[in-house]
């Protein structure tokens, strides 16, 4: 018998259907992380049967960080109106917005990485492996991992997410689908921050250094 406590805190940290977190625990015997692994598990697997449905409706979504330092726009579609008006779907679409403030993507994902990119960063990885004296047995495995943590770093969807680095975009994403009962994409997206790409003027630098003496 599992205890209707257990339940109604199963439900609210998964936000699934009463039903589905009752049979969650008793499969996983009254164990609620193992309750919402399986939860996930499930969301993961309806997700993937939803991924081609065609996603025209959504919202575009601005946030602006750090006092306006940096500023992101993105849009992130789902399949009908009335899913883009569903307060969960906002939150997910704000919680995207700030994940690309704070950890600065390039890409959405990793099918869209040039494929220049990966082998410039490749042989920079096989560069320092060889300085650094790696056996030549073990350095295909070093850049494999490397590349893998490279597209960690600049692609959305293989991000850890900013609020459970447990769990990446991709994964949150999934779960929202399997919630929502919808396909959503994350179509594009652009982030802004002040100053980016542009070099000082000397006189600005030189203001600076003064300042920094003077407050010395």
């Amino acid at each position: 018998m599992v205890e209707a406590s257990l339940v109604k805190e199963l439900r609210n940290r998964t936000g699934a259907g009463m039903m589905d977190c009752k049979k969650a625990l008793v499969d996983a015997e009254g164990d609620l992380d193992k309750a919402i692994t399986l939860l996930r598990e499930k969301g993961l697997s309806a997700a993937v049967k939803k991924s081609d449905r065609v996603t025209s409706e959504g919202l575009v979504d601005a946030y602006i960080h750090m006092g306006g330092k940096i500023g992101v726009l993105v849009e992130v579609n789902c399949e009908t109106d009335f899913v883009a008006k569903n307060e969960e779907f906002k939150l997910f679409v704000k919680d995207i917005s700030m994940q690309i403030a704070a950890a600065n993507p390039q890409y959405i994902s990793r099918d869209e990485v040039p494929r220049e990119v990966i082998d410039k960063e490749a042989e920079i990885f096989r560069s320092q492996a060889i300085q650094e004296g790696k056996p030549e047995k073990v350095i295909d495995r070093i850049i494999e991992g490397k590349v893998e943590k490279f597209y960690e770093d600049i692609c959305l969807l293989e991000q850890p997410f900013i609020r459970d680095n447990d769990i990446k975009v991709s994964e949150l994403l999934k779960e929202t689908i399997a919630k929502l009962g919808e396909n959503i994409s994350i179509r594009r997206f652009t982030r802004y921050e002040m100053g980016e790409g542009l070099e000082k003027r000397k006189d600005d630098l030189v203001s600076e250094v003064e300042s920094m003496t003077r407050e010395e």
